[in-house]
């Protein structure tokens, strides 16, 4: 096949005899090499021409959805949510400040080379031994060569350094109880958009029985219209009655898919909506007595160990704008060589050798600007003790308040199962007599209604039970 296209391709495009054959040759050898490619290449555009088909076939076998529990959704959150992970970064700065702050009070240890030429005056090196005859232009310098080479041990010993070491750990603990806070806040909020789509599935599936029921209704009251047994008026209630049924039951399937994609959003990182959540209301946890959520929140809330630290952090700084006004003493070590040329030995002398110099620092005037910083330090310490009597304030009374909210909650859910329950009753029993012809078509209506909102409310009290729980968390930790 191949040596029928060289002989096409050497037929069509014919040798002149003032070019060289091995020319001609590598020419026709390149087209024949292009068009097999061609033709080599077409098999392999079938198959990936058929190649999504069998994607989409494995993508449609594996198209199982998650089912998600509460504590699944809580993982995923705090791996996915921006705001606790801005929370997290921020501890992980405060770490990093006080291992600087920490560096700032211990020694540090640099190695220096440097190497200073001066420009010389071009006499003989004999003439630098005289005083009349410098060596070099300018003084500064120990010669017209100088090496440097040596080891430095610096230390700076001041008031600052170790307030700054305080309120860096300070702020450690401040920024280790926001991210607490952050935590206990992410829990409430999957807590709150978790149950939402439990709830949502639940008013769903009871708009869909309403749905149903009210249809039914309406097929009952057409048969005993053809009857003779009841008016044409109860026939439109029904009609009216089912209709505003198919409208509640599009609004709970909107209001259904909006918790979904609430939820989808903060607890997966991709586009996901492919998955089902696992309905655990039924088992409501225990609520423990008020004096052991008071100890609780009093030893464990964040809130109150975020002010403590903050209070902690401005005094620090307040003793870091002392320092300002204080004199600080500096300790330099050096050791190594200082010498016109670059050798530990020189003239047969030893190079290598040290210096030491201390220096202590006493400010004078600085037009105020020290003691401006004072003033704002203390400023900043007074707010923060007063943010620290309101948390402690604010702490008990939001103790309270959640942990009422609990128990209401709590109690009253048995009186809502028992509403749903006598609500389903009644629509049964009011059924019953109007086929008797003992009820009328707006006692139906009612029991219908009063049906759907008792269902609701029963499932709106045990999410408000458990959020309620979850709030009072966030003070107290998990009990």
């Amino acid at each position: 096949m191949r040596s029928e296209k060289l002989r096409h391709y050497s037929q069509k495009f014919p040798m002149s005899r003032n070019e060289p054959r091995t020319i001609w040759l590598v020419f026709v050898l390149v087209l024949a090499a292009a068009n097999s490619s061609l033709f080599a290449q077409a098999p392999a555009a079938t198959l990936e021409l058929s190649h999504p088909a069998q994607a989409a076939d494995g993508a449609a076998a594996n198209n199982t959805p998650l089912t998600i529990t509460l504590q699944d959704a809580l993982e995923r959150a705090r791996a996915n949510d921006p705001q606790y992970h801005s929370a997290i970064t921020d501890l992980g700065v405060a770490r990093e400040d006080r291992v600087q702050a920490r560096a700032a009070l211990l020694p540090g240890v640099t190695y220096n080379n440097s190497y200073i030429y001066t420009e010389g005056t071009g006499q003989p090196p004999a003439c630098a031994l005289s005083s009349t005859c410098p060596a070099s232009r300018f003084i500064a310098n120990n010669g017209v060569h100088e090496y440097i080479s040596q080891g430095n041990a610096h230390e700076a010993v001041s008031l600052t350094n170790f307030a700054d070491y305080r309120r860096s750990s300070a702020a450690l603990a401040q920024a280790r109880a926001k991210a607490e806070i952050a935590a206990r806040g992410l829990v409430v909020t999957v807590t709150q958009t978790y149950y939402a789509l439990v709830i949502a599935q639940r008013k769903y599936s009871t708009s869909q029985r309403a749905a149903t029921e009210a249809q039914r209704f309406l097929k009952i009251s057409q048969q005993l219209q053809n009857g003779g047994e009841v008016a044409r008026a109860d026939v439109v209630k029904a009609s009216i009655q089912s209709q505003q049924q198919q409208r509640d039951l599009q609004e709970t399937q909107l209001a259904m898919q909006r918790s979904r994609l609430d939820l989808a959003v903060l607890i997966f990182p991709s586009w996901n909506q492919n998955f089902n959540v696992v309905d655990d209301l039924q088992t409501p946890e225990p609520l423990p007595p008020f004096t052991d959520v008071q100890v609780a929140g009093k030893k464990n809330n964040p809130d109150l160990r975020a002010a403590l630290a903050a209070l902690a952090v401005a005094n620090h700084q307040v003793s870091a704008a002392w320092g300002g006004l204080l004199p600080s003493l500096s300790v330099d070590y050096f050791y190594g060589i200082d010498s016109n040329k670059f050798a530990t030995r020189v003239n047969g002398v030893r190079a290598l050798g040290y210096s030491a110099v201390a220096t202590l620092q006493i400010p004078i005037f600085n037009w105020g600007a020290d003691r401006s910083k004072l003033k704002q330090a203390e400023l900043r310490r007074d707010q923060a003790r007063l943010e620290l009597t309101h948390e402690q304030r604010q702490l008990l009374s939001h103790l309270q308040q959640f942990y009422e909210e609990a128990s209401v909650a709590r109690a009253e859910m048995e009186s809502l199962a028992s509403s749903a329950e006598l609500a389903a009753e009644s629509l049964r029993l009011t059924n019953l007599r109007y086929q008797a012809g003992e009820s009328t078509v707006l006692e139906i209506v009612d029991a219908q209604n009063t049906l759907t909102q008792a269902r609701n409310a029963y499932d709106d009290g045990q999410v408000r039970y458990r959020v309620a729980v979850a709030n009072l968390q966030t003070l107290t930790g998990s009990f």
